[in-house]
């Protein structure tokens, strides 16, 4: 199952999409998982076909458009340090999913993604676990 959703940050909202596993139940919780995007990409592309497979094995995930690109707020700008704190914002928001695990949230990052999330991961303790498909640290 698929849901847009809109993640707020500061003065913009960052567009995703909350991927949930097949057969959810509310009253349980599960593992949640970033999924961050390639940079010059958005969440309906490699970020939000990863996010449904994770979804179809037990995860919830999000997949969403880094704060200045694509349906996402602030103009079209490549930003390392707003691409890092993006994340953030999103665990912030999969916190407040009573049927999310918070001790079991994790990130993967895509290409470009991949450097964001694992200088987030630094930094951002909420994050267990950390993947990288092709990553590559532009910052």
């Amino acid at each position: 199952m698929q849901q847009r959703i809109q993640i707020p940050r500061n003065c913009i909202e960052l567009a995703g999409v909350l991927f949930i596993p097949e057969n959810f139940d509310e009253t349980k919780q599960y593992p949640a998982i970033v999924v961050v995007h390639p940079g010059g990409g958005v969440k309906e592309q490699t970020a939000g076909l990863y996010a449904d497979k994770l979804a179809e094995a037990g995860f919830v995930a999000v997949a969403y458009d880094a704060s200045h690109q694509g349906e996402s707020g602030g103009g079209y700008l490549e930003s390392p340090s707003a691409r890092v704190a993006d994340i953030s914002y999103v665990i912030d928001y999969l916190n407040n999913l009573p049927y999310v695990d918070n001790n079991r949230i994790g990130a993967l990052g895509i290409c470009a993604g991949g450097g964001y999330v694992d200088n987030a991961a630094q930094t951002d303790k909420r994050i267990k676990a950390v993947a990288n498909v092709s990553g590559i640290d532009i910052g």
